[in-house]
C-alpha cells in the first residue's frame, strides 16, 4: 500500500523548522552550553558562555535571530519507498518552504546566485542543498540545519594514505580544528566524515553535525575516537569564541563509510556554538 503525502506538509514544516532553529538553540547544544558554562574555569571562558547563555534567552523570548549569519540551509530527505507526493514537486516545495520561512522570520537573506561571477543576493536564501534517499518505509524524515560560513569556511577534506591510518586522521581533524580557532564561534560541534569517495566524505560529515550529540556512534571503536578527539581539542584551549579556555568543543561526531583499497577519504566539517539542526518524521 503506498501512503500519499500532500507536499505541502513539507513545505509548511520546512518553514516552521528554519525559523525554529535561527531562534532557539536544539537542545541537545543547549544542553551543552549550560554544561559547558559549569564546566569552565577561565573567567573569560566562564564570563563569554555566560553571554551566549543570555544571547539564547533573549532570542528565544524576542523571537531574533541568535545570531546574524541565519545560514543556507542544507536538507537531508529521506523518503519511504511507499510514499508517494502529491501536489506537485517535492523540491520545489522544500525550496519554497525555505522562502517562507525566510521571509516570515524576517531571517537574513545571504544565498548568491552564482559562486564566482555573478554573486546577485538572491533575496530568499534559496536554492538550499537538498540531499534525498529512498529508504524502507512509508515515513517521511527531514533533517534540517541551517550552516553559517564562519565555521563552513574552516571546514576541510583530506585524501589520506590508508598507512597513514588512526594517526594521520586524528591529526587531519585537530590541524582543522586548530587553524578553525575563533573564526568558527567555538565551542565548536565538529562533523567527521571517513572513507567514501571524496564527495562522500564531506556527505558524511555535513551528516555528521546534525546527529543529536547525545547519540554516539553506535561502532564502539568510533565513538571512542570521537571522546578522544574530544579531550585534545579542549586540551587546545582555544577556548570559547576563540578567547581561551577549558571548552573548545562541544562534541565530536563520526560518520563512516566502506573506502576503496587505496584511500582514506577524511572530511572535517566544522559547526559554530549554536549547530542549527532540527528533525521532523512525517
Amino acid at each position: 500500500m503506498m501512503r500519499a503525502i500532500q507536499v505541502k506538509q513539507v513545505q509548511n514544516a520546512v518553514c516552521t523548522m528554519v525559523q525554529k532553529i535561527n531562534y532557539q538553540y536544539p537542545s541537545d547544544i543547549y544542553a551543552c552550553l549550560q554544561a559547558a558554562a559549569d564546566k569552565e574555569t577561565t573567567p573569560i571562558g566562564k564570563e563569554t558562555l555566560r553571554i551566549l547563555l543570555e544571547n539564547s534567552r533573549l532570542a528565544a523570548e524576542k523571537h531574533i535571530p541568535i545570531c546574524q549569519d541565519t545560514g543556507m540551509v542544507i536538507v537531508f530527505l529521506r523518503v519511504g519507498q511507499d510514499v508517494h507526493f502529491e501536489g506537485g514537486s517535492i523540491r520545489e516545495a522544500i525550496q519554497q518552504g525555505v522562502r517562507d520561512g525566510y521571509e516570515q522570520g524576517y531571517l537574513r537573506k545571504s544565498v548568491v546566485s552564482d559562486p564566482l561571477f555573478d554573486r546577485i543576493n538572491t533575496k530568499d536564501n534559496t536554492p538550499a542543498v537538498i540531499y534525498m534517499d529512498i529508504v524502507d518505509g512509508d515515513q517521511v524524515e527531514i533533517e534540517l540545519s541551517s550552516k553559517g560560513f564562519g565555521s563552513e569556511n574552516m571546514s576541510v577534506l583530506k585524501m589520506l594514505k590508508p598507512a597513514q591510518g588512526l594517526t594521520g586522521v586524528k591529526e587531519a581533524v585537530l590541524e582543522a580544528v586548530k587553524n578553525a580557532g575563533p573564526n568558527a564561534c567555538p565551542p565548536m560541534v565538529i562533523g567527521v566524515g571517513i572513507g567514501g569517495t571524496f564527495d562522500y566524505a564531506a556527505v558524511l560529515a555535513k551528516k555528521a553535525t546534525v546527529r543529536p550529540v547525545n547519540e554516539p556512534n553506535p561502532d564502539p571503536r568510533y565513538a571512542q575516537l570521537e571522546q578522544e578527539l574530544l579531550n585534545e581539542m579542549n586540551a587546545l584551549h582555544i577556548g570559547p569564541q576563540g578567547l581561551k579556555g577549558d571548552i573548545t568543543a562541544f562534541h565530536v561526531n563520526v560518520e563512516q563509510y566502506p573506502t576503496h583499497i587505496a584511500g582514506l577519504p577524511v572530511a572535517v566539517n566544522i559547526s559554530c556554538h549554536i549547530t542549527r539542526h532540527a528533525r521532523e518524521v512525517l
